[in-house]
């Protein structure tokens, strides 16, 4: 297992891989079907007819998709405190069944708290790719980690 990620650990301007996904059509329409059942989410002959030309993934199955790969890259081995949100949230481009996502971060700003000196505050920019290089969605959100050593 790798060493457990701390505040001191989060380096401002340094863009990092998360990993990959392949965007799978079950998957897509399940979610869809559950959480986000507009047509062209669920119905392959409506999606064909959309101004997407078929079936595409909701942008909170992208996001999830995402939040998996932030879990496995880097949070489930930190020292996450969770996070009060998102600033930001963006889908520049139609998520389709096959894509395969690259997901990235970059640390934005880094702050110890100001009221609790056992923390300290991450901002990132987490930036998803498909395969031709086309940027997908971006989100800015805030997350709090322990600190190694307190204040």
């Amino acid at each position: 297992m790798l060493n457990k990620l701390f505040w001191e650990d989060f380096v401002p301007d340094v863009r990092e891989l998360m990993g990959e996904v392949t965007v799978d059509l079950e998957e897509v329409v399940a979610f869809a079907k559950r959480y986000d059942p507009q047509p062209f989410h669920v119905d392959v002959q409506e999606a064909e007819k959309s101004i997407y030309g078929g079936i595409i993934a909701s942008g909170w199955h992208t996001c999830s998709m995402v939040m998996r790969l932030m879990c496995d890259s880097y949070l489930v081995n930190s020292s996450s405190l969770g996070s009060p949100g998102i600033e930001e949230v963006k889908w520049l481009s139609p998520v389709y069944p096959g894509n395969v996502l690259s997901a990235f971060r970059t640390v934005v700003e880094t702050r110890a708290s100001a009221s609790k000196p056992d923390r300290g505050i991450v901002k990132t920019f987490w930036e998803v790719e498909n395969e031709k290089g086309q940027l997908v969605m971006s989100m800015i959100g805030i997350n709090f980690f322990l600190r190694r050593e307190a204040g």
